[in-house]
C-alpha cells in the first residue's frame, strides 16, 4: 500500500484496518509497516530507524471491538506481536551493510496534534520509546488474523528532554524523505531473504 487511513483523518476503526482484513482474504502472510515517529529516547537522533518490539495502544476504540472476525479468537494474545525472526533478521541486515538500527516501543495515540513536552515526558515513562498516530491498529488486525508483522519507524522529530523543540509536519516530511532510501533497503533485503 501507499499510505494508510487514519483515525484522526475521521474513519472507524474498521475503515482504518479494512486494507489488513483484505490483505488477509488475499492470502498475505507477512506484514511490513512503516511510520514516522516522534522520539522519546535520549539515544535516538532525527533520521534513525527503530524496530518496533512491541506497541502500547492509548487509542479511544480498540480495532477488535465490536462482533469477532473467524480471523481469530475472541481474546487474542498479544505477545510477540511483532516477530521475534523477522527482528533478529532486520538487525543481521543492518549490521552487515552498517546500517544504525534501534529497537524500542511505539506508543499509538489518536493525534491529529503532536505531543506536548509532558506529554512526551508521561508517554516515555510508560515505556515507549517512540510516538506515532497509526500502525497500532492495523498490527493488532493482523496479528489477530495470524499475519507475521514486522514494523520499523523513522525517528522525524525528538520530544521530551530539557529543551523545548518545536516540530513542523514539513520538518516529519523532510526527515522522513532523508531516511526513507535506508528503510527501504533494510525492508527490500529482508524481504529477499525471507
Amino acid at each position: 500500500m501507499q499510505g494508510r487511513f487514519h483515525f484522526y483523518e475521521g474513519y472507524s476503526m474498521k475503515e482504518v484496518t479494512f486494507p489488513v482484513r483484505v490483505m488477509y482474504e488475499l492470502g498475505i502472510e507477512t506484514l511490513f509497516v512503516s511510520n514516522a515517529a516522534g522520539g522519546m529516547s535520549p539515544d535516538f537522533l532525527i533520521g534513525d530507524l527503530m524496530v518496533i518490539t512491541d506497541h502500547i495502544n492509548l487509542f479511544p476504540e480498540h480495532p477488535l471491538r465490536g462482533k469477532n472476525f473467524p480471523t481469530g479468537p475472541r481474546f487474542p494474545d498479544m505477545h510477540e506481536t511483532y516477530d521475534p525472526k523477522l527482528i533478529h533478521l532486520a538487525d543481521e541486515i543492518a549490521s552487515e551493510k552498517g546500517i544504525r538500527l534501534m529497537h524500542g516501543v511505539y506508543v499509538g495515540v489518536q493525534g491529529p496534534t503532536f505531543e506536548t513536552p509532558a506529554e512526551y515526558r508521561m508517554y516515555a515513562r510508560l515505556g515507549g520509546h517512540a510516538i506515532g498516530m497509526s500502525t497500532v491498529p492495523e498490527v493488532i488486525v493482523a496479528h489477530h488474523c495470524g499475519i507475521k508483522t514486522f514494523g520499523v519507524s523513522i525517528i522525524t522529530d525528538l520530544g521530551g528532554f530539557d529543551v523545548p523543540v518545536e516540530v513542523s509536519h514539513e520538518e516529519v516530511q523532510q526527515a522522513a524523505n532523508k531516511a526513507q532510501p535506508i528503510m527501504t533497503e533494510l525492508v527490500r533485503e529482508m524481504i529477499k531473504r525471507s
